[in-house]
C-alpha cells in the first residue's frame, strides 16, 4: 500500500520538481491543496484539492476523513499559518515537513561554513526573523506535544523559469538577461568575489523526498544544497556564457545599493545584506547520512542552459519586462561612474 503525501501549495519552483519526482513511480500517494493555480504543471496522478489554506473552517472539512503519512508546507511564512497547521494536522499526519529558509542563519556567521547549528538570527530581513519564529513554535509543539516536525532550510534553488540574480527587478531576472544580450553593463553586488550557492530544483527534489516519511529526521532540521559554490563573478559569467556575449559588468557595493533601491521598493537590505551579499558555505553531512543519494547532479554551467532555453523560448511567460527597473540600473551606474570623475 502506498504511503500518502499531502502537499500544501504543490506548484512552486521547489515544490513542483518534489512532486514529479514523487507521482514519476514512487511508493506515494500524491495529494496537492491549493486554489487551482498553475495547475497545468502538476503530474498526472497527482489528486488536487482545491481550497485556500486560509479557510482554516474549510480546508478542515475538505479533510475530514483524511490522514496522511506525511504534510508538506511550502507557504507558511507566519506563526499565525503554523499554528493552523498545527491544529489541522496534529493526530492527522505522521510527518511534518516545513519549509523554512537559509536565509535565517545569522549574517554574517562566526564561520562560513553553514551547518544546522549555525546560529538562527538574521537582522536586516523580516522575512527571515518570521521563518525562525515558525521553527521556534513548531519545534516547541514537538518537545512539548509530540508534533512530528521536520524543518527544511533551501537556499537559492532555481528552475527553467528563472536566472538566479543577486540585483533585479519586481519581474524577475528577465531584464537582466535582456541588459546582458544588448551588451549593457549589468550590476553585480559588491566586488563579485562573495561566494554562493545555487541548486536546481530536481536536486533539491532528490534530498526532500528522502526526508519523507524518514523516521531519523522527525524533530530535525536539514539544509538541503548544491555542493556547488561559485563567487557572483563566476555566476554572471557563466550566463554570460551561455547567451554568448560579453560580461559587462559593473560592481557596486551592497550599501549604496540598498540605499537607492529601497526606497524603490526593492528590499535590497533584507536580499543582499540579509542574504545574497554574505559568504556562505553549506555543509549538508547531516542530510547524506540520512539521504546518501542526495548530490549535485547539475552543475549551474548546466542548470542555466536549460534556464535559458526554456526562458527563450517562452516570452509570453517568461520574458516580462521591467523598464523602471532597466532605468533604475542606468541611473545607479551613472552616479558610481561620475563619483569616480570627482
Amino acid at each position: 500500500m502506498k504511503k500518502k503525501a499531502l502537499f500544501i501549495g504543490g506548484t512552486g519552483t521547489i515544490s513542483t520538481a518534489i512532486v514529479k519526482r514523487l507521482a514519476g513511480g514512487s511508493d506515494w500517494d500524491v495529494w496537492v491543496l491549493n486554489r487551482g493555480n498553475r495547475a497545468d504543471v502538476l503530474s498526472e496522478g497527482v489528486h488536487r484539492i482545491v481550497a485556500d489554506i486560509n479557510d482554516e473552517k474549510a480546508v478542515q472539512e475538505q479533510l475530514a476523513d483524511y490522514s496522511f503519512d506525511c504534510v508538506c508546507e511550502f507557504i507558511g511564512f507566519h506563526v499565525s499559518q503554523v499554528e493552523r497547521d498545527v491544529r489541522l494536522f496534529a493526530g492527522k499526519t505522521k510527518q511534518y515537513i516545513y519549509i523554512s529558509s537559509a536565509s535565517a542563519y545569522n549574517k554574517p556567521a562566526a564561520n562560513y561554513v553553514i551547518t544546522e547549528g549555525t546560529t538562527l538570527a538574521n537582522p536586516y530581513w523580516q522575512y527571515s526573523r518570521d521563518k525562525i519564529a515558525c521553527e521556534e513554535y513548531l519545534m516547541k509543539e514537538y518537545r512539548e506535544n509530540g508534533f512530528p516536525v521536520t524543518i527544511v532550510r533551501p537556499s537559492h534553488t532555481y528552475d527553467e523559469r528563472s536566472i538566479p540574480m543577486g540585483v533585479h527587478g519586481k519581474n524577475g531576472s528577465w531584464q537582466v538577461i535582456k541588459r546582458m544580450m544588448e551588451k549593457k553593463p549589468v550590476i553585480i553586488h559588491g566586488d563579485g568575489s562573495s561566494l554562493w550557492t545555487l541548486t536546481w530544483n530536481a536536486d533539491f527534489a532528490v534530498g526532500y523526498t528522502g526526508l519523507m516519511g524518514n523516521r531519523h529526521a522527525i524533530g530535525e532540521a536539514f539544509q538541503i544544497t548544491s555542493d556547488e559554490t561559485l563567487t557572483w563573478d563566476q555566476i554572471f559569467q557563466t550566463i554570460a556564457d551561455a547567451l554568448g556575449v560579453e560580461l559587462n559588468a559593473v560592481h557596486i557595493a551592497s550599501d549604496y545599493l540598498c540605499a537607492m533601491g529601497d526606497p524603490m521598493g526593492y528590499d535590497f537590505t533584507g536580499s543582499l545584506l540579509g542574504d545574497k551579499a554574505v559568504s556562505v558555505v553549506f555543509d549538508n553531512s547531516k542530510l547524506k547520512r540520512l539521504v546518501p543519494d542526495m548530490r549535485t547532479n547539475v552543475r549551474f554551467d548546466t542548470g542555466v542552459r536549460y534556464a535559458l532555453n526554456y526562458i527563450l523560448d517562452h516570452p509570453e511567460e517568461c520574458q516580462k519586462e521591467d523598464l523602471e527597473f532597466d532605468a533604475w540600473c542606468d541611473r545607479v551606474i551613472e552616479a558610481q561612474e561620475n563619483a569616480k570623475l570627482k
